[in-house]
């Protein structure tokens, strides 16, 4: 939906799904003032379907929970005035008209105050954008120029910004990720008040850190945003800082570390655990420093160390013990270039699995694009190669696992192996099986450990 920078509020049209057209209609025929808010609106201005639907109200909590007692009720954040309601299995938070009394940790009020004011309740949101309300009968709210903000892509605070941010400081984060998902400029003002209260992120959780870092991460515009805002990253991130310091003098590069990350993270699809892989893959590499006689840098470490470096960063950013595990390992692999063949490649998937292959593929083509273009050609055509060849052995029926042998640990124990043997045969077999000296059929497996019995 094109807005315009001149509008009629009684023109612009948005299709609320039923279970909220539902709820703002019962509301009203209760004597109460309900609206759509927030994002849905801003997202629907701006042609994109909404992932939920949020309901302002005059309507106070206890009084939703008798209108609505014929519906499931989630009791979300009683004292803060929000009450989830589901209609065919749609989910609606809704919160009641509210201001928000003095702040005791840059992060949370210390309690809330219900008031019948609209306005009032759209002057404690966060951002012009998401401070718009509609409903049908109505039309658009706008109080505070949300409206041309969405039209001109500008994220801008609602009121002063240095007291939005000292509010809350986590707006400071939601700042950089709407400038990256929404593709807006951050305006000058609070552009530089987020600078100067980035320090205020030292009170936000940092469970929702990691939240808004992944959010920001997998924006279609988060090159500009990790380059314009790296400051911001690295208060996140301290050691991000020592990468921005590092040059990388070789002419396989362009960039300083920081610039080839930020780079590298745009080159990849917009998958959480692949973008924050990339957000690290070079951590390792200013503590591996090493240059030569001739002045060439060289990092010949940096996958192992910034594996290790990496582990604790996402320890600290509280990701979960499996996806630790797997961005680690796609770290201490990145770097990995083996030859384009099919015993390797064979080897390599055995080890690590069809869909790590897949996603380091994906790593090793978005690295070499952010590197300078010497090689680049013969680079990208050997990781082709090794797709190439990786996607056949992944469609084929080879066999890549013990479980995939035509011999298992019975057929063993019958033989008359016993303990850790067992494993350690079927072990050698697998091997001898990728490398093509053994056909995996159980006649030709069984032969081959009776030779060994």
């Amino acid at each position: 939906m094109s807005i315009g920078n001149k509008y009629n509020k009684s023109d612009i049209k948005i299709k609320i799904p039923y279970p909220a057209e539902k709820i703002i209609d019962t509301l009203e025929a209760n004597g109460f003032e309900a609206y759509c808010v927030g994002g849905c609106v801003r997202d629907s201005l701006m042609g994109k379907e909404p992932a939920d639907w949020d309901i302002c109200t005059s309507c106070k909590p206890e009084k939703l929970k008798e209108i609505f007692y014929d519906c499931k009720i989630i009791e979300t954040g009683l004292k803060h005035g929000t009450v989830t309601v589901v209609i065919d299995s749609m989910q609606i938070e809704i919160t009641t008209f509210r201001k928000d009394l003095s702040y005791q940790d840059h992060r949370h009020p210390k309690s809330v105050e219900f008031v019948i004011s609209l306005k009032e309740d759209l002057s404690r949101r966060d951002f012009t954008v998401n401070s718009i309300a509609y409903n049908n009968k109505l039309g658009l709210i706008d109080y505070f120029g949300g409206v041309n903000d969405i039209e001109n892509k500008i994220i801008r605070c609602v009121g002063e910004p240095y007291t939005r941010f000292d509010e809350d400081a986590l707006r400071i984060l939601r700042a950089l990720r709407f400038a990256s998902t929404l593709k807006f400029k951050i305006d000058a003002k609070t552009k530089s008040a987020l600078y100067k209260k980035a320090d205020l992120l030292s009170f936000v959780s940092k469970e929702r850190i990691r939240d808004e870092l992944l959010k920001l991460l997998t924006g279609d515009n988060v090159l500009p945003v990790l380059l314009e805002y790296k400051e911001i990253i690295f208060s996140i991130i301290p050691e991000l800082k020592k990468c921005d310091l590092t040059p990388q003098n070789t002419p396989h590069h362009c960039y300083n570390v920081y610039e080839h990350t930020a780079h590298s993270v745009s080159n990849i699809e917009p998958l959480p655990h692949l973008r924050m892989t990339m957000l690290l893959h070079d951590i390792g590499k200013p503590s591996t420093l090493k240059t030569d006689k001739q002045g060439i840098s060289h990092f010949k470490t940096h996958p192992y160390v910034g594996k290790q470096m990496a582990e604790r960063i996402l320890c600290r950013l509280r990701f979960s013990n499996k996806d630790i595990s797997y961005i680690c390992r796609l770290i201490e692999q990145h770097d990995n270039r083996f030859p384009a063949n099919e015993r390797t490649v064979k080897k390599f998937i055995s080890k690590y699995g069809k869909d790590f292959f897949k996603d380091y593929i994906k790593i090793r083509i978005a690295d070499t694009l952010a590197q300078s273009d010497y090689k680049r050609e013969e680079k990208l055509r050997t990781i082709s190669e090794v797709k190439n060849i990786g996607n056949k052995v992944i469609k084929s029926d080879v066999p890549l696992n013990l479980k995939d042998l035509e011999i298992n640990g019975n057929d063993l124990i019958e033989m008359g192996f016993a303990g850790d043997a067992i494993g350690k045969i079927l072990n050698e077999i697998l091997t001898l099986v990728l490398e093509n000296k053994l056909v995996n059929t159980k006649s030709e497996l069984m032969n081959f450990a009776r030779k060994i019995l």
